[in-house]
């Protein structure tokens, strides 16, 4: 019976240690899995975002009820190419930039 340990403790010591470029290859399925996951969920959606709101900006006409990012209320009055003037009130209009029209408001929201 003590043949058998100093035989298994040759041969243990007898593996190799994996090269640089083998651990590399290990790792690599993981890293492309967490990069896709990564597009999956959080570039992808963002995106989409982005994309629906610059065609609601480039959607915009006179009369339509919109939300400001800062939470202001109004209706588009005029439309410039960087900025929109909003009606707030009976004689009040505000000036802001396109890109801090958060949505359009129904008529169910009034």
């Amino acid at each position: 019976m003590r043949l058998t340990f100093p035989a298994l403790a040759q041969v243990a010591t007898q593996t190799a240690a994996p090269t640089i470029v083998e651990q590399l290859l290990q790792m690599l399925p993981m890293f492309v899995l967490i990069v896709v996951i990564f597009y999956f969920v959080i570039y992808r959606p963002q995106k989409q975002q982005r994309d629906k709101h610059k065609a609601m900006l480039s959607d915009l006409k006179k009369g339509d009820k919109v939300i400001t990012t800062g939470g202001i209320w109004g209706t588009v009055t005029n439309i410039g190419k960087e900025t929109v003037t909003l009606q707030v009130a009976e004689n009040a209009k505000i000036k802001v930039m396109r890109e801090h029209i958060a949505r359009l408001r129904g008529e169910e929201n009034d």
